[in-house]
């Protein structure tokens, strides 16, 4: 779309079965905020958003977050809210550590990672350093279950990297207590205290 000298375009994405969600806006995407994006998004290069979040009747794959590294090079906050599950083969695909068809995705400047509202699909597909890697995770939002789960009782060496920077962690009902926890998530140790009761849990610290 073209007004004037001006390039335009749109996003839809119908985020429930009764809502849909509409952007328009000019090129190039000058704001660094953008809610509600969708499986389909135009191919173009947001340079100025560092906060997204995506939100789909239908399941992720893992072609989306490659599409997301691509499209938000400066991403830093990323909510995802999806709870459905993808295909069986995304599933057979993502179900062995030792089975990696696709490369690693690399979020190098994601700081803040929502999975409070996601699938376990997508905790695993996050946590799991062979299909992606944060280097700069310092707070994240998920369901202690589902945590629990994809973590193995918090002994997963898979997972463990992504977890090691993380300084507040905010689950899902809040537990101060979970065993294991404060040893897989080293990071939450307050730098001038090294017991468990100064780690910061659910954004306040004990």
């Amino acid at each position: 779309m073209n007004i004037g000298l001006q390039d335009v375009t749109s996003i839809v994405n119908y985020v429930c079965d009764s809502r849909a969600a509409c952007s328009i806006f000019s090129l190039p995407f000058q704001f660094d905020y953008l809610k509600d994006l969708g499986n389909k998004f135009p191919n173009i290069v947001f340079n100025y958003v560092t906060y997204l979040h995506v939100k789909d009747n239908d399941p992720f794959r893992h072609e989306f977050f490659v599409r997301i590294v691509r499209s938000f090079p400066l991403l830093k906050y990323l909510r995802i809210y999806n709870v459905r599950s993808s295909l069986p083969v995304d599933l057979m695909t993502f179900s062995s550590d030792n089975c990696q068809l696709y490369s690693t995705i690399e979020y190098l400047h994601l700081t803040i990672l929502d999975l409070s509202c996601a699938h376990r699909e997508y905790i695993e597909q996050f946590l799991n350093e062979t299909k992606t890697y944060m280097p700069c995770l310092t707070e994240l939002f998920v369901m202690v279950r589902d945590l629990t789960v994809v973590t193995k009782n918090f002994t997963r060496n898979e997972t463990r990297r992504n977890c090691a920077k993380v300084k507040t962690l905010f689950i899902l009902p809040p537990l101060l207590h979970v065993e294991g926890l404060y040893d897989y998530f080293p990071s939450l140790y307050n730098s001038n205290c090294a017991r468990p009761s100064a780690a910061r849990i659910n954004g306040t610290e004990y």
